[in-house]
């Protein structure tokens, strides 16, 4: 996957010819930061979320489109009950470069200099060496809020939105697959991840571990998505996650590869609802 180097460019507040205050601007960016949480998300529930009248949603949402911060998402689940739906926002990838992510191309450059003379795996050795800083800090907060799988992922989400992941979760499925769909609105290394996907492998194993289930990652910001998507189980399919032996002559991946794989198909309906 090839990509620029620079950062899209997003105009700053008045370059539109308009002069935008202080308190105007910092509307903006929450107008901004909450597509990011929460996108796809309509005119009408912003103006809910953030107390705005629907006219001054619109004169933020119409700046921001023209600025390339955000853009209308066009749902790919079909029409859905009959007339025209409310159109929907999602971050651009110029919205999300505007967000203040951690890392530049110099990250891409240090990484790629790793991988040519340390090999692969040293990249993915030293994603999962950062995500191991990241769980150690989040161990004992998810330990406090129990067993439960639900409650340990609103604490999750609760410490990920402190270190500027823009995280939600919301209940999703029904009957015997059940469980949390968790979202990440914002990755401080989209770039880094878009090139070497180790990082969201390595991330993703963390949340395993944290949540003591096995979670199924179905959508990322570095794969092109506006949203970063996790199927956290807490019905049927919620056992607790625990090490075990594969039979002798079987790869402990390829064990984990057939398990992930007899569960994509039964979660294409969750992952459609976040499309």
């Amino acid at each position: 996957m090839f990509f620029d180097e620079r950062p899209a460019r997003v105009a700053k507040d008045g370059e539109d010819g308009q002069h935008v205050s202080p308190l105007e601007s910092r509307t903006r960016s929450r107008v901004l930061h909450m597509v990011s949480a929460d996108g796809p998300i309509t005119a009408a529930e912003l103006g809910r979320h953030l107390d705005l009248t629907p006219a001054a949603v619109r004169r933020h949402l119409d700046a921001l489109v023209e600025q390339g911060a955000v853009v209308p998402h066009e749902p790919t689940g079909g029409r859905r009950g009959r007339g025209r739906p409310a159109r929907a926002y999602v971050v651009s990838g110029a919205g999300h470069s505007a967000l203040e992510a951690d890392y530049d191309s110099l990250a891409v450059e240090v990484l790629r200099y790793l991988e040519a003379h340390g090999g692969p795996s040293a990249v993915g050795d030293f994603a999962r060496t950062r995500v191991r800083a990241l769980e150690e800090r989040y161990a004992a907060r998810l330990a406090a809020a129990g067993d439960e799988p639900a409650a340990r992922t609103e604490a999750l989400v609760e410490a990920l939105s402190e270190d500027g992941f823009a995280a939600t979760a919301r209940p999703v499925g029904a009957g015997g697959l059940t469980g949390v769909q968790l979202c990440q609105g914002h990755c401080p290394v989209q770039q880094v991840a878009a090139e070497f996907p180790a990082f969201c492998e390595a991330e993703t194993d963390a949340f395993s571990r944290l949540l003591g289930v096995h979670v199924q990652r179905l959508a990322t910001l570095a794969g092109g998505h506006h949203v970063c998507t996790t199927f956290v189980p807490t019905g049927g399919m919620g056992l607790r996650a625990r090490k075990t032996t594969p039979p002798a002559g079987v790869d402990h991946r390829d064990a984990t590869n057939r398990t992930t794989t007899t569960r994509t198909d039964t979660l294409t309906h969750v992952q459609e609802g976040s499309s």
